[in-house]
This record gives structure tokens, C-alpha cells and sequence, in this order.
């Protein structure tokens, strides 16, 4: 890999700076999602109606955002798991598949944000419907996961750009407006009124979002580090570096479009409900034709940015809490639709006004979800157990509780308000016993290991052949491939070359570099079966590679190392599994000349 690409780069050899850049990159990443589309109907409808009086709302997200990121940082850096992970070691399969679809649909809300936000973009600059602007969304994720397959870098740099042009138009918004930087002061001191309820969750849902979390206990493992406290301990520091100034700048984009909310529209006693509304009065208000085109170029750039990151945080859960991998392609179109058909549904019937209270809604339920995230990432970074010398300290337990105790108040406070009774007692009871039970039934089950136990006893009997290629996908297939290979090798004197090809989002992103839990495992699987297999008089060599398409990679190596034989185990797939899962042995069969023996797992 390019020495230059983040994760790709031994953290303890550098010094300074460069040791603080190689260091660099999670949060910046994870930030994307902090000033997405839902962000700006967010801010938009608080500034409008209340002026500056929720700006204190956004610098105590901002505070909290900042302690639940550190937190997560922490897990990953110390435990080598992420939130997922740690979710489906601790709790029993029901609950794990609750937390799992409360999840998903967290993720799909904040895709809708964008998905929406995007759409009205489009309209605004070009003039597409906000129908056709939905759907085109639906292509664009597939875009941005093409662009992905030039690298890493060529990804970072797309979301950067995204970022920076965010950046620059609030900022040029913000100087066509002139605010009375004294009045805006005003806005920092604390005050809530019932009326100000829901927008105040609206802000909360949109800054501190619930993936995130399981986002960034998986980016953060991507550093190599060794396992000693200095390192870890120092990784935990420069990671938190990383945070202040990725979601500073986040917050920053948040107070502008808040502050010029205020500004515009709620000086002149206009309340915004559609960001539509907002493009059309902003020209006008401020005089500049200037500020209603920058606001759509940077509400598109900031749909287009999120976009990513939704993506990563759908394959890190799903991998996590099920041990589910999906082609990214897919998994990402999934999502899409997931947003997609909703917000084509409530446009089509509801017309195009109701898109902007289901943009306000998508960050509720965000904010609604939050404590199913928050509660569990306080336990285990509490836990001496798991997190050794890095557990949470006292202060930190204490801001943390407190932070998770105020997000709990201000959601059951929001259903009381805006919930009918006979909705919120069927709805909200399962809901609340879930989380009575992730908040204090907190006995830890066993844990079981990331990958199944290495098959170290091989038998074997006896077909032919000379370099045997046994590709690895550290399932319970690998002792069937196995066994025949082993029993081929023995009776030939034939060499096993053995292959497992990385799918994590970790080990797609930062190759042989990503130092997860799960990586360091599978080296421990393979080095079992080496040691077995060379036990055995059977020579053998393992090689490990990092690809979002197992297929090619198998295909790869086979020509480069020109086997006689292929052997693989068969999950006996067929129709939509074969889609969802690749049918991978018909790809490698048909591709190689050198026979292709399938061996149907248990």
C-alpha cells in the first residue's frame, strides 16, 4: 500500500507532528455525519423560531458529542472491539437483535436526511423535481462506492473537499448577513420552554447521532500499536486531539446556519418550514443573488459527504451485531432504498411540502435512539475487565452519566409531549424495558471469541495433486476444505497454500495496516493451522489479502501462484443468497483452468 494513505504507516516509528497526522482521520470522517441535511433543518427551524436562544443547545451537544466520541475512541483503542462487537459479546441474542434493528433504523433516518437534503439541492440549483432528485440519490451512493475502489485516499480526499465547500458557504452566508455578534452572545445563556421541546431534541438528534459511535470504535483501530498501556494511552490522546478539532469544526457549521437562521428569518418574523422556503428568502432578505446558490451547492455537498460515512456504519453494525458481511454495493443500496422509498411515498402522496417535517422527524428519531448506543458504550468503557487501565475514571463516569441521564429525560419528556396516549404506551413500553435492561442488567455473558476455534485436527484421505490452494473465510467451511486438502497434501507430498482475503470495513480501508480484534485472530486462526498442518509432515504457507471482492483476489493469486488444485468449502447457496452472500466458487470456477473442487460444509 502507499505509505502516505492514513492507517498505512507504523504510528510508533514516527515522532511529532507526523505521529499526530498519522493519528489523524477517524474523527474527521465522523464529523461528515454531524453537519448533514438533518443538521440544517435542524438549525434552520430553531433559528427561525427562536432566534439564538438554542445556540447554549448546540454547544452542549457539541460538549457531549465530544465526551461519547472520546468514549468510543477509548473502546476500540483499549478492547480492540467495537461498539457492536462488545453489544453481541454482552447481551443475549433477543437483545442483541433489538439493539440491532434499533440500529438500522437510525442509520436509515439519517439516510433519509440526506437523501432529502440532496433532493432539495438539486431542485434549488437545477430545478429537478424533489421526486426525481430522491431517486437520482439512489444512484449517487453507488457513485461515491466506485470512486472508493481507487483507494482510500481518493475517498478521503472527495469527503475533505465535500467538508471544506460546506465550510466556505456558511461562511460566506454568514458574512453576507451581518449578525450582531453581541446578540448572538445572548444565545449562549440556558433557557427552555416547553415550545422549544421539540426543536431542542431536533438539535440533539442531529448533532450527536447514535452510528457514529459504532463508526468510530471501528475507525480507530486502523492504527498499528502495539499492546502496551504507553501506546495505547498515547493513541487514546492524539485520538482525542483528533475529535476536538474535527467536531469543533462541526459545531461551527452548526452555530453559523443557527445564527443565520436567526439573522435573516427570525428578524423579520419568519418561521422556515421547508429549506426550500429558506433558499427563496435568503437572496432577497440579505441582497446578494450570491447566498441562494451557495446554500445549494453546499446542501448538496453535505448530503454527498454523509453519504459515506452511513455506508461504512451500515457494514461496521451489521458486521458486528450479526457477524454479517454483505457486499458493500449492496448493503449501501439497501440503506438507500430504506431512505428512498419512504421520502418518495410521503412526497408523492403528501406532496413536497411534507418533506421538510419528515427531514425534522428523521433527526427525532435519532435523538430517540441515542440512549440504546450511549448506555451500553458507558458500561463497557467502564468496565475494568474489557478496558483494563484505560476504564472510564470517576470524572468521566460522572459526565457520562450525566450526559446519558439528559438525553434520557429529553426523549421521554418529547413522548409525553408529542406522542398520543394510545400510541406511546404500546410503542414506548418495549422500548423502555430494553433499555431498563442495557442499563442495569449488566452481568456480562461469556465471550465468545470473534472467529470460531481454529480446526487444528485435520484428518485426512487421499485424492492427488501437487500446490493445492485452499482459500480460508474463517467460517466452519474451513474444516471441510480442510480435511480434503490435508488429505491430498499427505498422500501427494503436495504443498497447501492457504488464502483468507480481509472483507472488514477496517481491513477494506487500511489493509495489512488495521489492527481490530478481528485481524489480530484471524493471524492467531491461520498460525494454528499452519502449526497443525506442518505437525502433520504437510507443508504449507498462509497469505492474507484485503479486498472489498473476495472473487478477484482468489483469482488473483491463483494465477500469480499457478496451483493444480483449488479447494473450497461451499455455504450451498443458491437464488438470493447467491446475491446477497457472491457466489463466489461459479466466479473462481469459471475464471481458472486448474480444476475447482467444492467441498459442502456441515
Amino acid at each position: 500500500m502507499d505509505s502516505t494513505l492514513p492507517g498505512s504507516i507504523h504510528v510508533e516509528t514516527l515522532r511529532g507532528w507526523r505521529r499526530f497526522l498519522a493519528f489523524s482521520g477517524p474523527a474527521y470522517l465522523v464529523s461528515v455525519g454531524y453537519m448533514d441535511p438533518g443538521n440544517w433543518a435542524a438549525d434552520l427551524e430553531g433559528g427561525s423560531r427562536f432566534g439564538y436562544q438554542l445556540l447554549w443547545v448546540l454547544v452542549v451537544c457539541n460538549l457531549i458529542a465530544l465526551l461519547l466520541q472520546t468514549l468510543s475512541a477509548r473502546l476500540g483503542i483499549a478492547s480492540g472491539r467495537d461498539l457492536a462487537q462488545c453489544c453481541r459479546e454482552q447481551y443475549p441474542q433477543p437483545v442483541v437483535w433489538a439493539l440491532w434493528v434499533l440500529c438500522e433504523i437510525a442509520i436509515a433516518a439519517c439516510d433519509l436526511a440526506e437523501v432529502l437534503g440532496t433532493a432539495i439541492g438539486l431542485k434549488l440549483l437545477f430545478g429537478l423535481p424533489l421526486l426525481a432528485g430522491v431517486l437520482i440519490t439512489t444512484l449517487s451512493t453507488l457513485g461515491i462506492l466506485t470512486l472508493s475502489r481507487s483507494g482510500i485516499r481518493m475517498l478521503e480526499r472527495l469527503v475533505l473537499g465535500l467538508v471544506a465547500v460546506v465550510g466556505a458557504c456558511v461562511a460566506t452566508e454568514l458574512v453576507l448577513a451581518r449578525p450582531e455578534w453581541a446578540e448572538v452572545a445572548l444565545g449562549l445563556k440556558p433557557s427552555l420552554s416547553p415550545e422549544m421541546l421539540l426543536a431542542a431534541c431536533s438539535l440533539l438528534g442531529a448533532t450527536v447521532m447514535p452510528h457514529n459511535l459504532y463508526l468510530h470504535s471501528s475507525l480507530v483501530q486502523t492504527r498499528a500499536i502495539d499492546d502496551s498501556y504507553r501506546s495505547r494511552n498515547r493513541a487514546a490522546w492524539y485520538n482525542l486531539l483528533d475529535s476536538v478539532l474535527a467536531l469543533n469544526g462541526a459545531f461551527l457549521v452548526n452555530a453559523g446556519l443557527l445564527v443565520l437562521a436567526g439573522t435573516v428569518f427570525f428578524k423579520n418574523h419568519i418561521v422556515v418550514t421547508r429549506i426550500e422556503q429558506a433558499h427563496e428568502l435568503l437572496a432577497p432578505l440579505m441582497g446578494a443573488g450570491l447566498a441562494s446558490g451557495v446554500f445549494a451547492i453546499a446542501l448538496i455537498a453535505s448530503g454527498q459527504s454523509s453519504t459515506v460515512t452511513g455506508t461504512l456504519a451500515g457494514q461496521i453494525v451489521m458486521e458486528g451485531f450479526l457477524q454479517l458481511r454483505m457486499r458493500p454495493w449492496l448493503r449501501s443500496l439497501l440503506t438507500r432504498l430504506a431512505a428512498v422509498v419512504p421520502a418518495a411515498l410521503v412526497i408523492f402522496f403528501m406532496g413536497e411540502a411534507a418533506s421538510y417535517r419528515l427531514l425534522l422527524l428523521s433527526q427525532v428519531i435519532l435523538s430517540l435512539q441515542l440512549p440504546f448506543a450511549v448506555i451500553p458504550l458507558i458500561h463497557f468503557t467502564s468496565d475494568g475487565e474489557r478496558m483494563r487501565e484505560m476504564k472510564n475514571n470517576m470524572g468521566l463516569r460522572i459526565g457520562a452519566w450525566a450526559a446519558a441521564l439528559m438525553i434520557v429525560s429529553l426523549n421521554l419528556w418529547l413522548v409525553a409531549k408529542v406522542v398520543p396516549a394510545e400510541w406511546a404506551i404500546p410503542m414506548g413500553a418495549p422500548l423502555l424495558a430494553l433499555l431498563g435492561y442495557v442499563a442495569f442488567a449488566n452481568r456480562r455473558k461469556a465471550v465468545a471469541p470473534l472467529l470460531p476455534e481454529a480446526p487444528v485436527s485435520v484428518p485426512f484421505a487421499a485424492p492427488q495433486y501437487q500446490r493445492i490452494l485452499v482459500p480460508l473465510d474463517h467460517s466452519s467451511l474451513d474444516r471441510a476444505a480442510l480435511t480434503h486438502a490435508a488429505a491430498m497434501a499427505k498422500l501427494y507430498r503436495a504443498k497447501l497454500l492457504l488464502l483468507h482475503v480481509e472483507e472488514g470495513v477496517a481491513s477494506q480501508v487500511y489493509g495489512d495496516q488495521a489492527r481490530t480484534a478481528e485481524e489480530t485472530e484471524g493471524a492467531e486462526y491461520l498460525r494454528h493451522i499452519e502449526e497443525s498442518l506442518r505437525g502433520q509432515s504437510i507443508e504449507v504457507e498462509s497469505f492474507t489479502a484485503y479486498s472489498t471482492d473476495p472473487r478477484a483476489e482468489i483469482i488473483r493469486f491463483a494465477r500469480q501462484h499457478q496451483p493444480d488444485l483449488v479447494v473450497m468449502g461451499s455455504h450451498g447457496h443458491q437464488g438470493i443468497k447467491d446475491i446477497i452472500f457472491g457466489s463466489t466458487i461459479n466466479a473462481v470456477r469459471h475464471q481458472l483452468k486448474v480444476p475447482v473442487l467444492a467441498v459442502r460444509g456441515e
